[in-house]
């Protein structure tokens, strides 16, 4: 049983976007922000899969909103998997030091209530389904983590280092042939139109925004492995202005369509679902000597990673003064969502596209979707490859606790994620 929800999210204009600064306002809107929710629903088994067209959902709200909507449902709050499409031109639904206070007069009055809205739709829509699936390259993604002439890592375009270039549609029918709805799953940043005053959806907005006409049936988009990966704009960088949205949402809605007349037969599918906690193991703080140093650096910026940087600086010296106890592992609850020979995998982070490959390489499914920033917003997540080489995301990532996660946490991740989907049967 398949059934979709759909409601407008956008805010008023003149709220903070987040992504960027703290100081960016928006002055118009492009294009309305959504939130889709699809229930998949078998005898006693409940599930729904829900994305929102914001930045980031920080953990603390996620949890909440997913609580809200089992309540809502009758459901299992941990079958509730609530993603983030990563646009840069939304409202501040994370809150974040460096980056501004979340909006909650936006959560409480529109988002919260949107999402409750579209989920109980979901429901209340149900009908007997099946489900199709097709993957195609797609090259609308490049890996952003580009090498300037003195070795350091800036944002632009890297063709040399990876990305995910898998593109997946995972479509539903009734059994009368009606399309029910879709899901396109890719892995890039929503940061073609830059840091503009236009609230938008970003690429994807217009990606999905084709598909569903061209199929007849609303789409989700669900962000892959977007850490490391960003839109390939044809200005040679990952970001532009309002104008590239459309550039990129073309090629990225071309490979969609693609994919949704690529799917050879729909197929009644069984859905499964394992829960199980994820344990990744932490590493020593820095010593105090270099938190003292490094602090010096960055006491007087208070935005961006700069004030990011200085808080977790501080915090580290007042660990020392306090004298607490090290910390040695992050427990996470997971939950992942199998309907026939896909699975779909989500991660709190911003995972890089190595993370992602692995994944697929080493799962029995045919087809392992690895959900970026779903279920709650713990910072970027790299590849044990890109840390030594440093920049932005490396830097978030070794300030993300006062005990940072190890060196090797793309490797325990993975390997956590395998050990909880061997309890799942891949029906092909």
């Amino acid at each position: 049983m398949v059934g979709v929800g759909i409601r407008d999210i956008t805010p008023e204009v003149g709220g903070q976007l987040f992504g960027y600064r703290p100081d960016v306002y928006s002055t118009s809107v492009n294009d309305p922000l959504t939130v889709t929710a699809i229930a998949l629903f078998q005898n006693n088994t409940k599930a729904v899969l829900i994305s929102a067209a914001v930045c980031i959902i920080n953990t603390a709200l996620s949890d909440r909103i997913r609580k809200t909507v089992a309540d809502e449902i009758d459901a299992d709050a941990r079958n509730i998997l609530l993603s983030a499409f990563h646009t840069h031109s939304g409202p501040n639904t994370c809150g974040m030091y460096g980056w501004g206070d979340i909006d909650r007069d936006y959560c409480e009055k529109i988002f919260i209530p949107a999402i409750v809205a579209a989920s109980v739709e979901a429901v209340q829509t149900l009908r007997p389904s099946r489900v199709g699936v097709a993957s195609v390259p797609s090259k609308a993604g490049i890996n952003r983590r580009e090498y300037d002439a003195d070795g350091n890592i800036t944002f632009g375009q890297n063709p040399r280092e990876p990305y995910d270039d898998n593109m997946t549609v995972v479509s539903f029918k009734d059994y009368n042939q009606k399309p029910v709805a879709s899901i396109v799953h890719y892995g890039a940043h929503c940061t073609a139109a830059g840091m503009n005053t236009e609230i938008s959806r970003d690429w994807a907005g217009l990606m999905i925004d084709r598909l569903s006409e061209e199929s007849g049936a609303p789409v989700m988009f669900i962000n892959g492995a977007e850490g490391d990966v960003g839109p390939r704009l044809s200005n040679g960088a990952t970001v532009g202005d309002i104008s590239y949205i459309y550039e990129i949402g073309g090629i990225a809605a071309a490979d969609a369509i693609r994919a949704y007349h690529s799917i050879k037969e729909y197929k009644n599918a069984s859905i499964q679902i394992v829960h199980g906690e994820i344990s990744l193991p932490l590493t020593d703080r820095i010593p105090l000597e270099t938190a003292e140093r490094k602090l010096s650096e960055y006491e007087n910026k208070d935005y961006n990673i700069y004030g990011r940087l200085a808080r977790y600086y501080k915090a580290v010296i007042d660990s020392y003064k306090q004298n607490l106890p090290p910390q040695t592992s992050m427990k996470l609850q997971q939950t992942i969502i199998a309907l026939g020979n896909i699975a779909f995998v989500p991660f709190p982070f911003e995972i890089f596209s190595e993370i992602s490959l692995r994944m697929r390489e080493h799962s029995r499914f045919a087809h392992t979707l690895c959900l970026g920033l779903t279920n709650g917003a713990r910072g970027y997540l790299p590849s044990q490859t890109q840390l030594h080489l440093g920049g932005y995301e490396v830097e978030f990532f070794k300030s993300e606790s006062i005990w940072p996660l190890s060196y090797n946490t793309d490797y325990n991740i993975v390997q956590e994620n395998l050990r909880l989907m061997e309890g799942l049967k891949c029906i092909e």
